[in-house]
């Protein structure tokens, strides 16, 4: 039986895509230089044949750029693409209309790539059967009185994530392994944790099969997600039934759920490039609309593109519609999705102007910094890009925090043992003053990190010192080469215990030194269990157990876990670490301590001018005179050391944490704590030393 035919009207040009009005559809999409623009409506994602092409009139269905049209009765849940034809001379004008290849709606807020085929994109010829299709989606849904989350950034703890991984393994034990059904199951583990916010890798609808060729012919995919091509819709590998077009009610029951939990959403977020790849790449959306306006183009030959990126295109960002596209989308995120932040990846490539020079102020940036729908909302940058762009202190902007690529390089250099980095790390503990204060900025602008899901996790950087990415099919050739790690005398795995004891060690170091500086705290997840990826840096292409966290290892790496835990319970309960204003050296008012006071083995004596030092102390005023006082000692040399502690008028120091004990003593609560008798502790070798104190009338001997 044939399908009946719908009726149409001229319709509106705004909103762009797919919009529910009054019983029909109204869809717009804008194409500047098209010279035919048909829609295609389908009954599923997988239907062979449209059931009705609608091809646009230029003088009922066009309004300057756009083109638009109204259908009748159309059901939500239709699936559509468009298509379009125009000039394709490339190397002169940039643009790249193929009337042969079906496009994405770019403003598609659900997309399925159940018969994606990305080769078929890129090759000539009709792709119809083999390309993505978007839905007519219903946006109501019953949000119960949530609302976005406000975290003060200087009691932020970050958590960052992979949706698909984090639940993927079998020992999870979820309903939806790999879904945002799947990660709603583990949230009371995050609530245990303690962590404030989760930062997930990329969740817009991203090109899986977006891997080299030589990648690709070992069976592995994109994984991390870092290839994006529908910005306005989550990712359907993501979702149980993303068939029927659930995208998204799955990603608001998890933003939420994880509200409920008093946890923050971060959406990690790749507006520096797109899926669509360079000169040989596929015709997804943007390539077939307006690839002379979405992309960067070399200025006399407009058929290379400029590539800051590494991933073959940069988006056009300052272009005033593409500023446009972008700040929508977020907007869209915060306003319809209730998404608390962005961490844009490889941030300063949208700081270059549409002749790829760095602009002082560029408008995207800028537009996204003022956005009043933005205003409470968190924005971090990855402060550089692939092309040799660094702007770790100099990000344009005041309100954006960044990825402290400055601070990770230390930490490791000083947990492995490095001699002379004592100066630059108590900066760095301080929140990298020296980075940002001169410019009227904070130490929340510093987003603190040793680990993420770039590079080695936590437990490989102290046991693998190369890199070990031979399975990505690239000949070892990929992912960093300096990782500042230290495998502790063995190469990988081992039994040798002493060695195993020593990483054990070194990963409580970091997570004591990560928790105890100033700024914002970001951890890489599955760290806390001690996750190896078998010394694998670049693990973006597998979606298999290297990359997977095992659930097991919460069992078995159990006292890492109770650690973490308890330094993130230290950190919250004292405000001292966690200012929103800059250390001073000045004295606390009525009181005979300083903010912050340095020192060496011997109190007021910091080793600042020996070049062989590996060992730094200080103490941390209690912000108000309810709070405890602090006094931290990180002796990372290879000596145990009898440091002299300071005499504070009224108090008496307890011992909270030292990573040279096992567990449960290595972190201990306060009220369990047993007071220090004597003038000196001593500082085991490569460890962590922490006290606080309390008033010598409630002095305690356990």
């Amino acid at each position: 039986m044939e399908k009946k035919l719908y009726q149409i009207k001229p319709g509106t040009p705004y909103p762009s895509g797919s919009k529910l009005s009054h019983g029909g559809i109204n869809f717009s999409i804008f194409s500047r230089h098209t010279t035919r623009v048909e829609l295609l409506l389908f009954d599923s994602s997988d239907s062979a044949e449209p059931f009705q092409v609608i091809e646009l009139q230029r003088e009922i269905n066009r309004t300057f750029f756009s083109w638009h049209v109204y259908i009748l009765d159309l059901p939500v849940g239709t699936w559509y693409a468009w298509r379009m034809d125009g000039p394709n001379n490339v190397r002169e004008t940039g643009l790249h209309f193929d009337k042969d290849k079906l496009l994405l709606d770019p403003w598609a807020r659900a997309v399925s790539h159940k018969n994606w085929d990305r080769a078929a994109a890129c090759r000539a010829g009709d792709n119809s059967t083999t390309a993505m299709r978007c839905v007519v989606v219903d946006d109501s849904y019953d949000w119960q009185g949530d609302t976005p989350l406000r975290v003060s950034s200087e009691k932020s703890i970050i958590y960052e994530l992979h949706v698909g991984g984090f639940t993927k393994h079998p020992s999870s034990k979820v309903t939806h392994p790999g879904t945002f059904s799947g990660l709603i199951e583990k949230i009371p583990y995050l609530q245990e944790l303690g962590i404030t916010h989760v930062e997930l890798l990329p969740v817009m609808a991203f090109d899986e099969q977006d891997v080299p060729h030589s990648t690709a012919a070992l069976g592995l995919k994109n994984y991390w997600g870092y290839s994006t091509h529908s910005f306005f819709s989550p990712h359907p590998g993501y979702c149980v039934t993303p068939e029927q077009g659930t995208h998204i009610q799955e990603f608001r029951d998890l933003v939420k759920a994880l509200h409920k939990a008093k946890i923050a959403i971060i959406m990690d977020v790749v507006f520096n490039h797109t899926s669509e790849s360079g000169v040989d790449g596929p015709i997804i959306n943007f390539r077939g609309i307006g690839d002379n306006i979405f992309y960067h183009h070399d200025k006399y030959d407009k058929s290379i593109f400029r590539d800051y990126t590494g991933c073959g295109n940069t988006i056009n960002a300052n272009h005033p519609l593409v500023t446009r596209f972008i700040i929508s989308c977020l907007e869209y995120w915060v306003k319809e999705m209730h998404v608390d932040g962005f961490r844009f990846d490889l941030a300063s490539a949208l700081s270059r102007g549409e002749d790829g020079e760095v602009l002082p102020d560029p408008p995207v940036l800028w537009g996204i910094e003022l956005s009043k729908r933005l205003a409470k909302t968190k924005l971090i940058a990855e402060a550089w890009d692939a092309a040799g762009l660094y702007q770790v202190g100099s990000f344009p902007g005041y309100r954006w925090a960044e990825w402290n690529g400055i601070y990770r390089d230390i930490v490791r250099r000083f947990v492995r043992g490095d001699k002379g980095v004592i100066k630059d790390l108590a900066t760095r503990l301080c929140g990298s003053s020296d980075l940002y204060e001169h410019q009227g900025r904070l130490p929340i602008s510093s987003i603190n990190f040793v680990t993420c899901h770039d590079g080695f996790t936590l437990s490989d950087l102290f046991s693998y010192n190369q890199k070990h990415n031979l399975a990505n099919g690239e000949d070892n050739r990929d992912g960093c080469n300096n990782s500042n790690s230290f495998n502790c005398g063995v190469e990988g795995a081992t039994n040798e215990i002493s060695i195993l004891r020593l990483r054990r060690k070194l990963a409580k170091n970091v997570f004591a030194i990560l928790l105890l500086s100033q700024g914002v705290p970001m951890l890489l997840a599955g760290d806390e269990i001690l996750n190896s990826q078998q010394g694998n840096n670049n693990s973006y292409c597998q979606d298999n157990a290297i990359s997977w966290i095992d659930w097991r290892k919460t069992q078995q790496n159990a006292d890492i876990l109770c650690f973490v835990r308890n330094m993130i319970a230290l950190r919250k309960r004292h405000a001292s670490i966690m200012r929103r204003r800059f250390l001073t050296g000045k004295l606390v008012e009525g009181r005979d301590i300083a903010d912050i006071t340095w020192h060496g083995i011997q109190v007021n004596k910091p080793l600042w001018d020996d070049a062989e030092a590996r060992l730094l102390a200080f103490t941390l005023a209690g912000y108000d005179a309810e709070e405890a006082d602090l006094h931290i000692v990180m002796n990372m040399s290879d000596q145990v050391i009898a440091v002299e502690l300071p005499l504070i008028t009224g108090k008496i120091w307890y011992l909270a944490v030292d990573t040279a004990l096992a567990s449960p003593h290595d972190n201990i609560a306060p009220e369990h704590q047993q007071c220090v008798t004597k003038p000196h502790y001593t500082v085991a070798a490569q460890s962590v030393v922490v006290l606080e104190n309390k008033d010598a009338g409630v002095m305690t001997l356990k």
